[in-house]
């Protein structure tokens, strides 16, 4: 899909509170390894492995954990997958013996870049794949990791941010792992391939300039989405989903213009 220029006019001052809420991102990382000393032999030079934490080469800890395999999470890994995952992947997710699992500071485009990077040193060591609980997106290992090398706001929005599509409107998951609110948009206008959705989402993870309550956005053809913020729904609170910043409902011009 090709980028389009979009702008965010602020109509008024942007707060602090997107730097003040606690995000943790909480991955999951299938292998088929038959003893934790399998992990700490292939693991990346300079990494380090404990039964509570990896050790980042820079001595950064991060909280590790090892779980049982059960019955439902390779048919959740498979149903999950924003690219399919290779044959081989695939196979492994389904006979995996241990889930690897991190939890992550998260919250900006650094801190999500810190998290690919500590998730691809357990694929290297043999994870199968990816799961992010924070938006149920999984990814197969070669994909993750060609994510990982990119580094770019479009991988990482690739990699963190599911699109969920529902009869009257669409919405993110997964943007507080940026650092920014999620999206909700009218399901037409969501999926239009002039600003739609993922435009939306690929401007925000790139843009140095922040949208927020009241902010316009913007196009080459003049103004498109005004936007309104709204508290993350209180049921989410306190599960991986739930998004600390709240969200931005975006309602287009042209409907402002017609109920006035």
């Amino acid at each position: 899909m090709r980028v389009r220029r979009l702008e965010a006019v602020a109509l008024n001052v942007w707060g602090t509170m997107m730097n003040e809420a606690a995000v943790t991102v909480a991955l999951r990382i299938p292998g088929t390894w038959s003893h934790p000393r399998e992990i700490v032999e292939r693991l990346p030079a300079g990494y380090r492995l404990t039964p509570e934490s990896l050790f980042l080469p820079d001595g950064t800890e991060l909280e590790f954990a090892a779980l049982k395999p059960d019955r439902q999470f390779a048919e959740i890994f498979r149903t999950s997958c924003r690219e399919p995952a290779t044959d081989e992947e695939l196979a492994a997710v389904q006979r995996y013996t241990v889930n690897a699992c991190l939890r992550v500071p998260g919250g900006s485009l650094d801190a999500a870049r810190v998290i690919m990077q500590s998730a691809s040193a357990l694929l290297a060591a043999g994870g199968a794949g990816v799961f992010v609980d924070n938006s149920c997106l999984a990814h197969g290992a070669q994909n993750w990791l060609g994510m990982t090398d990119d580094g770019s706001s479009d991988a990482l929005s690739f990699a963190f941010v599911a699109i969920i599509g529902g009869k009257t409107e669409a919405r993110t998951l997964g943007m507080h792992i940026l650092g920014l609110r999620d999206i909700v948009m009218n399901v037409i206008d969501a999926q239009s391939e002039d600003f739609g959705i993922i435009d939306v989402v690929r401007y925000m993870a790139a843009s140095d300039k922040p949208v927020d309550d009241g902010h316009v956005l913007c196009d080459l053809n003049g103004p498109r989405f005004r936007a309104s913020a709204q508290a993350s729904r209180a049921e989410m609170a306190g599960s991986p989903i739930h998004n600390p910043f709240g969200r931005l409902k975006l309602v287009s011009m042209k409907e402002i213009a017609e109920s006035n």
